[in-house]
């Protein structure tokens, strides 16, 4: 049961993600989290360097869609500047918005991957619905509410995951 929590890969931040790398393992499209993984929750613009990170995902053929619990207004005013389809209120970890955002880029499992900074909504989500997960490291270490139960109950499992050898990075 606890596999499901356990991400493909880890890294610091989308940044470490490059097309280049993504399309040598086959990826054509990438389903991303909004809040803390491409910008800190309570930034509401794509900053310049996210900007960049899309323009090279789009220049080198790579399909990006933002899936997000957040509301329609929060997501569609990030997306929108960056010509982004998103799904908002995604109910993630549940599969239905992993699939919808797959069908609408028109890409099977096996040619997307998903990133995302939380392993009780992002990794549990991908993973459910059979994609390769990359975690990052939350941009910024406050949250809203509900997400701070979150990061408790992910330390948790992190722990677990470190001392049964499963996992090597250290959390920062």
């Amino acid at each position: 049961m606890l596999k499901r929590f356990l991400p493909n890969e880890h890294v610091k931040s989308i940044f470490e993600i490059n097309p280049e790398a993504l399309k040598e393992k086959g990826i054509k499209g990438v389903i991303t989290d909004l809040d803390n993984t491409l910008v800190a929750w309570d930034v509401r613009e794509a900053t310049p360097e996210v900007k960049d990170w899309f323009k090279q995902m789009k220049d080198q053929g790579i399909k990006v869609t933002i899936v997000s619990n957040n509301k329609e207004e929060r997501v569609k005013f990030f997306s929108e500047p960056l010509e982004t389809p998103y799904v908002f209120s995604a109910r993630k970890p549940l599969r239905k918005a992993f699939k919808v955002a797959a069908k609408e880029m028109g890409l099977q499992r096996d040619e997307m991957v998903v990133i995302g900074d939380q392993l009780l909504t992002d990794v549990l989500g991908g993973n459910s619905a059979g994609f390769h997960t990359i975690l990052v490291v939350p941009i910024v270490k406050t949250d809203e509410k509900i997400t701070r139960i979150n990061r408790s109950i992910e330390r948790r499992i992190l722990n677990y995951f470190r001392n049964k050898g499963k996992i090597t990075w250290e959390e920062k």
